[in-house]
């Protein structure tokens, strides 16, 4: 298979006509956030982007995985990812190289994918992607984001992550839906980014934050607030009791958490007779600020 010239993609923007302004205690949220994640291990810090590489030896595989790796996570949990770069590794023969994947069918590579969202669709963008790579990249991964992005399936997202963690570069901010859900519910963004689709609201949200985070926190900030967001900060019912951003009035989006326990009693069948046993239920209430 060749590559074909595909459409070069339009640059992708990488600044604001006039920055957005620096929400104000931001350092204070900054700081209390990675004390928190410092207390906690969360999927990200084991099953990660950046800790799909150490399986390789060879530093253009070591790179390769890692874009195949953000290629996988769309729509998909880390731990299924991280199994799915697994089990590709092991099908390709024990390493992920440019080389096995250009040599390896669609069925190969669907079969060692297919728990992760949309994985036909991924299983076309690798192999397409293997091609450019090897074609127009000295099969190897870009060092560029418009290059990174002009591959199928990839995005600023995915780009600026993957040049942070293959390439040591930082060059912006990898925006997914926890640094987009999060950083909303801090009020980091006026007017709020909800209700854009969600390219326009994740380019809206990585210039504004590219206009007032000092560039020495790019890299670490998606990390930051993916673990965050895995840990506490839940889409649904965030865990606010055990934030310290909402018991110190730094978050404008705090729920107030309730937890009421009951006791129940369930029938247990033993060999000799049926057993009445208690225990205590804990159900949790989140209600949103006034």
């Amino acid at each position: 298979m060749e590559s074909s010239s595909p459409k070069k993609p339009k640059p992708v923007p990488r600044s604001l006509a006039t920055p957005h302004p620096a929400p104000e205690r931001w350092r204070e949220v900054y700081d209390a956030i990675k004390v928190m994640r410092a207390g906690r291990t969360a999927a990200v810090d084991t099953m990660g982007c950046d800790q799909a590489q150490t399986a390789e030896t060879d530093p253009k595989n070591k790179r390769l995985t890692t874009l195949i790796s953000l290629m996988l996570s769309s729509q998909t949990k880390d731990e299924v990812t991280d199994a799915a770069v697994k089990s590709l590794r092991t099908a390709l023969g024990g390493s992920l190289s440019l080389t096995a994947l250009l040599n390896a069918d669609a069925d190969t590579i669907s079969n060692a994918i297919n728990k992760v969202g949309f994985w036909r669709r991924k299983t076309d963008y690798i192999m397409r992607s293997a091609v450019i790579l090897r074609d127009r990249f000295d099969s190897d991964v870009p060092k560029d984001i418009d290059d990174l992005c002009s591959l199928p399936g990839v995005g600023p997202k995915m780009g600026f992550l993957c040049l942070q963690a293959a390439w040591n570069i930082n060059s912006g901010i990898g925006v997914d839906v926890h640094v987009d859900r999060i950083t909303n519910r801090l009020g980091w963004h006026n007017p709020p980014t909800l209700g854009h689709p969600e390219k326009t609201r994740q380019r809206m949200i990585r210039l504004n934050l590219e206009s007032w985070l000092p560039t020495e926190l790019h890299h670490e900030i998606n990390h930051l607030l993916v673990g965050f967001g895995q840990e506490i900060c839940l889409p649904l019912r965030p865990r606010c009791d055990e934030c310290s951003l909402s018991k110190t009035g730094l978050c404008p989006s705090a729920e107030t958490v309730t937890k009421a326990k009951t006791r129940k009693t369930k029938t247990v069948k033993t060999p000799s007779a049926k057993v009445e046993i208690e225990y205590e239920e804990t159900s949790t209430l989140n209600e949103p600020p006034a």
